[in-house]
């Protein structure tokens, strides 16, 4: 399995969020604090602000928060809300369009479509919360004042 950048830059924006839940974040200071794109993350959070995974804030002293406590997240649902499918090949995909002419008694179908429930399952056991657990060293990393390091309760 490979996720996309957009489901990468979408679990380090819940992530930074988790770390700095005391406060309301903005775009630009994620954006710096990763170094990345604006305009991806602006994206992103507004899909995620629509799954109500992000809690958005207008005005000038608007920003974002997690829309629901870090324990209640799991990566599954990040992942899930992010990523456009998981027709890992062709056959999978929901429109039909290729027809292998092996399909009716295809093995490897059901084989790449357990490793792909399995890969869900997995991530289903993790929440953002345990994403977070090294909270000083990351809050650290990414320029986060140290003395607000408790973990969200939100």
């Amino acid at each position: 399995m490979r996720l996309t950048v957009y489901s990468d830059f979408a679990l380090r924006l819940m992530m930074y969020l988790c770390l700095n839940h005391d406060r309301l974040s903005t775009i630009s200071e994620v954006a710096e604090a990763y170094d990345i794109s604006k305009a991806h993350l602006m994206k992103i959070t507004n899909e995620l602000g629509q799954k109500g995974l992000v809690e958005t804030v207008r005005g000038r002293q608007g920003g974002m928060r997690l829309g629901k406590s870090a324990s209640a997240i799991s990566v599954g649902e990040i992942v899930r809300a992010c990523e456009p499918d998981f027709a890992i090949v062709p056959c999978f995909e929901a429109k039909g369009a290729v027809v292998c002419v092996i399909q009716p008694a295809c093995v490897l179908k059901r084989a790449l479509a357990a490793a792909t429930a399995a890969f869900l399952e997995t991530l289903d056991g993790y929440t953002l919360a345990d994403l977070v657990r090294p909270t000083v060293p990351l809050r650290s990393l990414l320029g986060l004042d140290s003395s607000t390091s408790g973990l969200a309760a939100h």
